[in-house]
């Protein structure tokens, strides 16, 4: 059964910083890609970045590029994403997604396990 736990979320003033980490098992995490995605209060999941199984390559929403940074750790079955400058409009609950032999994907269906989700406020 595939488990994924999320941690590092909390409260950060705007501008400052935090790195999640996604604790993945039972599977054989080299063969996943892995996504991380948000939902905001009274808004619909979406996609964050994501990293591939293949050669590592990552894809970012627009509102992130340039400020977070996925990436994984396939000896620790570990996802991280590091989010810099940070901006009220980023406070959401930030899940992490696994898809076999993925490439990928933003798209929210192309993953077929995830986490509970972890929590991050930005204060102005």
């Amino acid at each position: 059964q595939v488990q994924l736990v999320e941690s590092g979320g909390g409260l950060v003033q705007a501008g400052g910083s935090l790195r999640l980490s996604c604790a993945a098992s039972g599977l054989t995490f080299s063969s996943y890609a892995m996504g991380w995605f948000r939902q905001a209060p009274g808004q619909e999941r979406e996609f964050v970045a994501a990293i591939n199984w293949r050669n590592s390559g990552t894809l970012y929403a627009d509102s992130v590029k340039g400020r977070f940074t996925i990436s994984r750790d396939n000896a620790r079955n570990t996802v991280y994403l590091r989010m810099n400058s940070l901006k009220p409009d980023d406070t959401a609950v930030y899940y992490c997604a696994a898809d076999k032999w993925g490439s990928g994907t933003h798209v929210l269906g192309g993953y077929e396990a995830w986490g509970r989700g972890t929590q991050v406020t930005v204060s102005s």
